[in-house]
Formats: C-alpha cells, sequence, structure tokens
C-alpha cells in the first residue's frame, strides 16, 4: 500500500485545555513495531480522557507536545513482526497514541474487529465507554436482576451504554442527565430521568427507592455530585463506582465512611483494569460481544466533527454540550 511520509494530526502544546490543540500537516507516519499494525483512520473517539490529558491531571499522560487522541477505527494498512490474526484491509476498533491523525499505530493484540455491516464511526466506543459501563455494572458494581441503579452523566457515551446494559440485566434504572438531554435517556429505556442540577437530587433518588436507596450508583460526575452518590446508596450494601472525575476532585474521610455513608466504594480505571486483570476483562469483552451478537448495543451515530475542529468537539464535550458519542473525521 502507499503509505504517505507525512501526515495531516492534532498536536497538544500545553497542558492549559483543548484550545491549544493545533493542526499539523508534517506529523511522521508512525511504524508499526514488534505486535503493532498501523491503520488508516477513518474515525478517531473524543473521550473524557483526552480532556485530563489536555489537563494534566491524567496520571501519567503525554507530556506537550504530542499528538492527542488515543480511540481509533480504520482499516489496517501495515502490520509490524509477529502479529497473526490480522491480514491488511483488516476494519478493526482500538486504543493507541496518536489517534487524532490520518494515521495511528495500535496493538494488535488488542484490535478489535469491527462488527460485520459496521462502519468505522459506528463501532467507536466498542473499547472504551461500552466495556467500561459494562465493567462498571458486572464484575465491579455486582448488579443482579431486580437491583436498583443510579446512572449518573446518563446521555454520554458510557451513560447510555449502562442505561441499555442495565436494563437488559434486570435492573431499574434511575438516570440523570441534563433537562435538554431527558428525552434522549428515556428512549433508552430509563424508568426515571432526574435533572443532574438538581439540588434535591439525593432526596429524590431516595424517594423513588422507598428512603432505602440505590443499591448501585454509577459515579462519574465528580466535584460536588460525588457527596450525592455516596448518600444515594442504600446503607451496608449499596455500591458506588467511580470511575470519572468530569466535575473534579472529591474527597471522603475514613471517618464519612464509618458514620455517614456506610457505603462499597469502588475505584474503577478501565486501563489499570486491562493491565491489572486481564482476565477480567477479556470476560467483559467476551459478554460485550454477545450483547454486540444480541442487538442489546446497537451501532453508535456518533456527533462528527472535522478533525481541525477537534478542540471545538472536546470544548463542547467539557462544557456538557454534547449527547453521546463524539467522533474526529481525519
Amino acid at each position: 500500500m502507499n503509505i504517505p511520509a507525512t501526515m495531516r494530526a492534532l498536536q497538544q502544546t500545553s497542558l492549559e485545555g483543548p484550545q491549544d490543540l493545533r493542526l499539523i500537516t508534517d506529523a511522521p507516519v508512525p511504524a508499526p513495531g514488534r505486535g503493532e499494525v498501523l491503520v488508516r483512520v477513518r474515525a478517531a473517539g473524543v473521550n473524557f480522557a483526552d480532556l485530563s490529558q489536555a489537563r494534566g491531571v491524567f496520571r501519567g499522560g503525554p507530556q506537550p507536545p504530542y499528538l492527542a487522541g488515543f480511540e481509533a477505527a480504520g482499516e489496517v494498512v501495515a502490520l509490524g513482526s509477529e502479529v497473526t490474526g490480522l491480514g491488511l484491509e483488516s476494519l478493526v476498533i482500538g486504543v493507541g497514541s496518536g489517534a487524532f491523525a490520518e494515521y495511528a499505530v495500535l496493538p494488535a493484540a488488542a484490535a478489535m474487529p469491527v462488527p460485520a455491516g459496521w462502519t468505522a464511526g459506528q463501532a467507536l466506543g466498542l473499547v472504551v465507554n461500552r466495556p467500561a459501563a459494562l465493567a462498571a455494572l458486572k464484575p465491579l458494581g455486582r448488579l443482579v436482576s431486580g437491583e436498583t441503579v443510579v446512572v449518573h452523566a446518563a446521555a454520554g457515551a458510557t451513560g447510555q451504554a449502562a442505561v441499555r446494559m442495565a436494563k437488559h440485566y434486570g435492573a431499574t434504572v434511575i438516570a440523570t442527565a441534563s433537562p435538554a438531554k431527558h428525552d434522549t435517556v428515556r428512549a433508552l429505556g430509563a424508568d426515571h430521568v432526574l435533572d443532574s442540577l438538581d439540588a434535591d437530587l439525593t432526596a429524590e433518588i431516595l424517594r423513588l427507592t422507598g428512603g432505602a436507596g440505590a443499591d448501585l450508583v454509577l459515579e462519574s460526575a465528580g466535584g460536588a455530585g460525588f457527596a450525592a452518590a455516596l448518600a444515594s446508596a442504600k446503607p451496608v450494601t449499596g455500591r458506588v463506582v467511580v470511575y470519572g472525575l468530569a466535575g473534579g476532585e472529591a474527597a471522603i474521610t475514613n471517618w464519612d465512611l464509618v458514620y455517614r455513608h456506610q457505603v462499597h466504594v469502588v475505584g474503577f480505571n478501565l486501563g489499570t483494569l486491562i493491565q491489572a486483570a486481564p482476565r477480567i476483562f477479556g470476560e467483559v469483552m467476551g459478554e460485550l460481544s454477545a450483547l454486540v451478537a444480541d442487538g442489546v448495543l446497537p451501532p453508535e451515530h456518533p456527533a462528527v466533527y472535522e478533525l481541525a475542529h477537534g478542540p471545538k468537539a472536546l470544548a463542547e464535550l467539557e462544557a456538557r454540550a454534547t449527547v453521546g458519542k463524539l467522533a474526529l473525521r481525519p
């Protein structure tokens, strides 16, 4: 295949935020190393982790200047040594570095074939948002049929997947989102949709659960919302899975856990799960494939931005002005 020497890409030039993301036209096209593949990117996923990296709060994140983005879907155009199971022109989705570009390198072992009949854009979320939602619900959240789960930020890509899957597993779903997004969340099957900015959010959740609290809370809002998540979980048996901090950091003390919130708090980072518990992650991906095959998780229909408009996409995501998955088109 004819692979150029340089490409268009988005380069993060500071740790001050997405406004310092610059389009460059002379980035070197990377070469795949051992166990890697080079893909021609057809769609790149935009995630909150991209914002965390751009603001320097992502632990171990890259230092500027760096090529931004990490979720890419596209055709395999070159194979590194020792790659098996993938051929040239295979359509795959995976996580690597420098995904906001025309070409990106992905680890072959973690590159997932795009489901038959799906486009690259429709597959976005299959290796980030959807496994994160499933892991939070099942192996970490221990959700069982008949329980009540609260899904915060339910209009986002991970939140939407969590609502769909929680209903599939027989849960009662209380979802939170801004009022303009309520119809979207309700259409996913949520039993109750609450205003995420309501000062009485905890009281509303307790009212809906007859004062008992929720069995499981998926918490990604952070900031002041973190305390509300703890307060809305059922004492003793309630679980709060924390997988994001979009609204900022929040603190909890041992005094809080003994005297105020007697709940199970589970910290969750998808990258750590992959590295530290590969067996659990493998089970999650196996279950995810079954849910896709059964139609529980249909193809994504992301909001698509041109590559040059990447800063705008990230700014709108940070302002919580978006719904569902966002994608960049190189």
